[in-house]
């Protein structure tokens, strides 16, 4: 009796798994880092509209 299919199954079922969770990892990291520049942005742009212009015009 040879388990050689049972374990190789199971073995082919745990790497796909652990690619699938990478791939979701990779894609949770790349929004996650895109709303992270996004909102670095936009308190970039609140910072310079809310202190005006250095000089002052006529």
């Amino acid at each position: 009796m040879s388990y050689l299919g049972y374990v190789v199954g199971a073995y082919a079922v745990f790497v796909g798994l652990l690619v699938v969770d990478a791939i979701g990892s990779r894609l949770r990291l790349r929004r996650a880092l895109q709303v992270a520049r996004q909102r670095q942005q936009r308190q970039d742009a609140r910072r310079s509209a809310a202190t005006g212009p250095l000089e002052l015009e006529r």
